[in-house]
């Protein structure tokens, strides 16, 4: 007999199986239930799971484009907010600039603005004592006028001696008041 035949007969027999028998019935039987098996799978699992997969990996892709649009658009902003900064220093250099120049423009004329008001108090100071000493001259002259009358008088009234004239005269000289 052959081989194959002696094995039929053992596994008819129920007799040794061992490990490296293969039974046909078996093997053709489980072989159509994974193709079920399979087909069940592919049919009601397979797709909704790898839809499942799409979706996910979908999401996920989104995500990082977002992810990447809102690194992009964080740099622009932060771009945009230096140069804003930096602009932003600019100016403030240049209002201290303009502020320093008006400072000083306005400093320099208050101090002419002082100098002329002091020289012009001076001119007022000079012409009001000028005037004072006009006027104190105006006095003292017709306080001489009134006391050379008041002399000449004395004289006429008197007819003194030469020597009493002069005496007088002196007198009269001497209480008049002194300019320095």
């Amino acid at each position: 007999m052959s081989r194959f035949s002696s094995l039929l007969l053992l596994s008819a027999e129920g007799g040794g199986g061992s490990l490296t028998d293969i039974d046909f019935t078996l093997f053709v039987s489980t072989l159509v239930l994974f193709v079920i098996f399979a087909l069940v799978l592919g049919k009601f699992a397979w797709k909704p799971l790898l839809q499942m997969v799409a979706e996910r990996e979908k999401t996920v892709r989104e995500q990082v484009e977002g992810a990447e649009k809102a690194r992009s658009e964080a740099q622009a902003l932060l771009d945009k907010r230096q140069e804003m900064l930096k602009d932003a220093t600019r100016e403030r250099e240049e209002m201290i600039a303009r502020a320093t120049q008006e400072a000083e423009h306005v400093r320099k004329e208050l101090t002419a603005k002082a100098r002329a008001d002091a020289e012009q108090i001076v001119q007022k100071a000079l012409a009001q004592i000028e005037r004072e000493k006009a006027k104190a001259i105006l006095e003292l002259r017709s306080s001489v006028a009134d006391l050379a009358m008041q002399a000449a008088e004395k004289i006429v009234k008197s007819s003194l001696t030469p020597e009493a004239q002069r005496k007088l005269v002196d007198e009269t000289i001497a209480a008049l008041p002194r300019v320095q």
